[in-house]
C-alpha cells in the first residue's frame, strides 16, 4: 500500500513538472495575467514623422515606391554634404533602419501633417529657431538640450532619430519601466492608480501615470517643464516644439511575439491648433542595450562659448 501511495505522488510531481506544450502557452502574458511587454525594443525606421507633400493623400506606398526610395536612400548614404555644409562626420553611425509601407508615422490629422501653430508658439518657435542656428553663444543655455546631452523630453524620447533607437521595458503587476538608450533617460510608470504629482512639480520627461485598458497599456503624462521648450531638427525631418502645458497620452499593444503597436498622442493647446497621434511599430530584438557615452573627453561646448567672447573682445575693440 505505502509503495502504491508512493508511486501515486511521484506520477502526480512528474505531471506537474513536465512542461506544457508550447502551443498551450500564451506566450504574450505575464504570470500575472498582463500582456507581456518586457524585453528590448526597437523602434529604428526612416519613415518620416510628417507625409512629403508629394505623397499628399497617400497613406501607404506601392511596392515600387518602395523599392525606389529604399535604392535611393543606399544611393543618399554615400553623397557627400551639400556645398557649404561639413554635415556629420560620416554616415557610417546613422541607423537608419527600415521604411515602412506607411507615408508618414503621423496618422491623425489623416493628411499625415503636424497640425498649425497657435499665434504665440508660432512666435516662440521662430525665437527658438533664430537661437538654434545662430553663432552667438551667451552661456551654455544657448545651446539645445539634446546637444548638451541632457534630455530628448518628450515626446522625443520616445522617438526615433539617428541612432541608439533601443528600450528596455521592465514591468511588474505595479510598475512599467522604460530605459531609453539615447541619452540614457529612464521612466518609471505606477500602475497602481495613484493621482499626479502637484502641478507645481515640473520634469524633464513629465509625471506618468499608467492603467490597461483591455489589453493595451495606456500612459498619461503630465507636468513638463517650461524648459523641454525645444525645437528639434531629427533625422524625420521635421522640427516641432512642446510647452509645459502638454498632455501626452500613450498606448501601448502588444499584438505579437515581435511587435509593439506604440502610438501617443499630443494634447497642448497653448502650441498646436488640435491634437495629432503618432504610431510607431517597436519590434523586439536580442540586445543588449548598451551604455550611453555623450560628452566625456568633449571640450566642444566650453571652446565655442571661449570662441564667442573672443569675437566679442575683438569686436569691442574695434
Amino acid at each position: 500500500m505505502r509503495n502504491q501511495s508512493v508511486r501515486a505522488v511521484c506520477a502526480v510531481a512528474v505531471t506537474v513538472l513536465v512542461p506544457m506544450p508550447v502551443a498551450t502557452q500564451d506566450l504574450t502574458r505575464t504570470a500575472w495575467g498582463d500582456p507581456d511587454l518586457r524585453g528590448i525594443w526597437t523602434n529604428t525606421t526612416t519613415t518620416p514623422l510628417e507625409r512629403p507633400d508629394d505623397l499628399a493623400g497617400q497613406e501607404v506606398l506601392t511596392d515600387e515606391e518602395r523599392i525606389a526610395r529604399d535604392e535611393e536612400r543606399a544611393r543618399n548614404a554615400d553623397r557627400p554634404p551639400p556645398p557649404g555644409q561639413t554635415g556629420a562626420y560620416n554616415d557610417f553611425w546613422f541607423e537608419r533602419g527600415t521604411l515602412s509601407a506607411r507615408t508618414s508615422l503621423i496618422v491623425d490629422p489623416v493628411d499625415g501633417k503636424l497640425p498649425l501653430f497657435t499665434p504665440t508658439a508660432a512666435d516662440r518657435a521662430e525665437t527658438i529657431r533664430v537661437r538654434r542656428y545662430s553663432s552667438e553663444r551667451d552661456s551654455v543655455d544657448s545651446f539645445h538640450l539634446y546637444d548638451r546631452c541632457l534630455t530628448r523630453a518628450m515626446p522625443g524620447t520616445m522617438m526615433p532619430g539617428f541612432y541608439n533607437h533601443n528600450y528596455n521595458i521592465l514591468q511588474t503587476s505595479d510598475y512599467v519601466v522604460i530605459q531609453v538608450e539615447m541619452i540614457h533617460d529612464t521612466r518609471i510608470i505606477p500602475l497602481d492608480g495613484r493621482s499626479h504629482i502637484s502641478p507645481t512639480i515640473r520634469q524633464w520627461l513629465g509625471n506618468s501615470r499608467g492603467h490597461w485598458e483591455g489589453d493595451t497599456l495606456v500612459v498619461e503624462t503630465t507636468n513638463f517643464t517650461e524648459k523641454a521648450r525645444e525645437q528639434r531638427v531629427e533625422m524625420l525631418n521635421v522640427v516641432f516644439g512642446i510647452s509645459e502645458h502638454m498632455r501626452l497620452v500613450e498606448r501601448f499593444t502588444r499584438v505579437d511575439t515581435d511587435t509593439i503597436d506604440y502610438q501617443f498622442t499630443v494634447v497642448d493647446p497653448t502650441t498646436y491648433t488640435k491634437p495629432w497621434t503618432a504610431a510607431i511599430p517597436m519590434t523586439a530584438i536580442e540586445g543588449p542595450l548598451f551604455e550611453y557615452a555623450c560628452h566625456e573627453g568633449n571640450y566642444a561646448l566650453p571652446n565655442m562659448l571661449r570662441g564667442a567672447r573672443a569675437d566679442e573682445a575683438t569686436n569691442d575693440s574695434k
